[in-house]
Parts: structure tokens; C-alpha cells; sequence
């Protein structure tokens, strides 16, 4: 506050509680329009001229008349909208077959997988049968013997590890130099 009371320069201290009470007294007031600006119009009158406006001369290009009324409100004076733009034309025929053409693309063929030897097979089996087997034996209220039990765990265990260990470990790429700088 001590800070607003001295002022250099010879500009008189702001008195805030004066500016305050302005701001309440003048709370939910219109503000005045700046000068030079003109009233506000219904839209039914958007189309008429106004009174002190020169009309525009008529330009080389026609534009559509809009409707009063719709739903889609333009700035006064802008006869068309994003949507009433059309494409030009092309001008030689074959210049748009090769304009279509250049345009299109076609995605290149995704390779095949290979294809699954035995052993893959069966590890695949073991890993998911397993637990289905196990599943349908709850299910199905059959007795837990040991042998369903081994089976099932066992399963998708050994299919698991079988897996794993046919895994693609790829020890001659230490020497690559495309895994960091190279001086």
C-alpha cells in the first residue's frame, strides 16, 4: 500500500477505493459503443442496405443469394460458405488420369510368416492346452488326480520353456556397427 501512496513524477496517487466503487455502481450496465461503431441489427434486417453505406459495385464473379433465416450465420456480406466451394475442373483428360494415378497407394505385400515346424506346433499346444485342460476339469466337477494335474502344469510349462529356448539369439550381431558410433 505504501507503494501506491508515493508516486514520482508528479501522477497522483490511484485511489482504489474510489475505483472499486465505480466498478460496483456500474455493475451489469452496457458499456458505451466506441464511437464510430454502428447499432446493432436483427438478422431480418442483415440483407437490407444500410442507410449511410455506399453500395458495393457489383463484382465480375456472382455470388449465390443467401437465405434469411438458415441455420449457418455468415459474416453481412459473405454470400457463400465452406460448403458451396466446387472443385475446378481439369482442363485436358489425360492430365487427370495421371493427376488420379499419382494420387493412389498402393501398399507393398507384408511378408509371409514362416511356416511353423512340429516342435513349434506342439509347444504351442502344450502352452495353451494345458490351462483349458485345467479349466475344464473344474468346470466340469472331474476329480483332480495326478496325472491331470502333471498334465496340465506340466504342459504349459515344458510348451513355455520349449519356446523360450527355440527363441532367435542373435550373438553374431555384436560386432554391428549400426548400434552406435563408430570412430
Amino acid at each position: 500500500m505504501a507503494e501506491h501512496e508515493e508516486s514520482s513524477g508528479g501522477v497522483p496517487p490511484l485511489d482504489e477505493e474510489a475505483a472499486w466503487a465505480a466498478i460496483v455502481a456500474g455493475y451489469g450496465q452496457e458499456p458505451p459503443d466506441p464511437p464510430g461503431a454502428r447499432p446493432f441489427r436483427p438478422i431480418e434486417n442483415l440483407m437490407l442496405p444500410e442507410e449511410d453505406v455506399q453500395p458495393e459495385p457489383p463484382s465480375a464473379a456472382p455470388s449465390a443469394p443467401t437465405a434469411l433465416g438458415s441455420s449457418v450465420v455468415f459474416a453481412p456480406g459473405v454470400g457463400l460458405g465452406p460448403r458451396d466451394h466446387s472443385p475446378a475442373e481439369p482442363k485436358d483428360e489425360d492430365a487427370s488420369e495421371d493427376s488420379a494415378d499419382e494420387g493412389h497407394f498402393v501398399p507393398p505385400e507384408p511378408p509371409e510368416l514362416p511356416a511353423a515346424d512340429t516342435t513349434a506346433k506342439f509347444a504351442w499346444l502344450a502352452v495353451v492346452g494345458g490351462p483349458v485342460l485345467l479349466l475344464l476339469a473344474v468346470l466340469l466337477q472331474w476329480d483332480m488326480t495326478w496325472w491331470l494335474t502333471t498334465l496340465g502344469i506340466g504342459g504349459f510349462l515344458g510348451g513355455f520353456a520349449t519356446l523360450v529356448a527355440r527363441m532367435s539369439g542373435d550373438t553374431d550381431d555384436d560386432d554391428d556397427p549400426g548400434r552406435g558410433a563408430v570412430v
